[in-house]
This record gives C-alpha cells, sequence and structure tokens, in this order.
C-alpha cells in the first residue's frame, strides 16, 4: 500500500442472490409455508382472544348491556379485525410469494437478501464499481463474487 496514497473505509449495500435449484426452491417453499401457518395460529389466537375479551366484558356488566359496555364490545372487534387484517395481509404476500417461487425456472437468478460490507477506497478509484458488487450463491454456498471488490 502506498502511504502518500490517502485510503477511506465505506460501507457498501451488498446484493446478495440464489441460483434457483430444487434445493433452493423447496427450502423457500418450505419458509413460506411455515410463515402462512404461523399466521393461521395467530389468527386462530386473535380469535379467541377477542371472543374471551368480550365474554369477560358481558359477564362484569349489567343485563342488558349498557352503551358503555356495549361500546367496549365494539372497540374490542374493531382492533380484532384490524388485527384480522393485517395478518390476512401478511397470509396473502406469502401465499403470492409461494406462487411465484413455484413459477421459478431452474437456474435463475433471484435476488435473495442485501448485507452491508466495508471495502476500502482511494484516490484514482472507481467508485460507482467499488459500490456494485453481487454475492452468488448456488444451496447456499458462494459461487460467485462479482463486482470490484
Amino acid at each position: 500500500m502506498d502511504a502518500s496514497k490517502p485510503q477511506l473505509l465505506l460501507k457498501r449495500a451488498v446484493n446478495v442472490k440464489a441460483v434457483v435449484t430444487p434445493r433452493w426452491k423447496e427450502e423457500v417453499q418450505q419458509q413460506l409455508q411455515a410463515q402462512i401457518n404461523t399466521v393461521d395460529t395467530q389468527l386462530q389466537q386473535l380469535e379467541m382472544q377477542g371472543q374471551r375479551a368480550i365474554a369477560e366484558i358481558q359477564k362484569q356488566s349489567l343485563q342488558p348491556p349498557g352503551p358503555q359496555t356495549l361500546q367496549q364490545i365494539e372497540n374490542i372487534q374493531l382492533q380484532v379485525n384490524q388485527q384480522k387484517s393485517e395478518l390476512l395481509e401478511q397470509k396473502n404476500q406469502s401465499l403470492q410469494n409461494l406462487q411465484q417461487v413455484q413459477l421459478l425456472e431452474l437456474e435463475q437468478e433471484v435476488n435473495q437478501f442485501q448485507i452491508e460490507g466495508i471495502f476500502s477506497t482511494t484516490i484514482g478509484d472507481n467508485l460507482i464499481g467499488k459500490l456494485q458488487v453481487e454475492i452468488l450463491l448456488r444451496d447456499g454456498v458462494v459461487q460467485e463474487i462479482r463486482g470490484d471488490i
């Protein structure tokens, strides 16, 4: 290293891509199915919690329930419905992702995630080139490092 050239350490986002293989497809499909199952469980728990909360309020209130009790029950139902809606959106996204994974062709490259990397640069370096780095994985193993590392 030339001591007369100042050097600077910087962070960059590194794209990690995966080659679609039968194993990769199976693992991603299993992950997505697990997410869907988790959301289904959360939906069931949410429904039961909402019903229990409403039953508790009804048990503690006067009969027939007054306007304040009815408002509490309505608020619980609104919260349950809002959380249900969010969970169903997550489930739909996972189902769409599952469908997209099933349609991918073998040997195709897909973006999987990003990680941060540190690199050094000095006067005369092509900074844009150094920022454009990606890693290609095949079944979790680094197949190729692309770009100016």
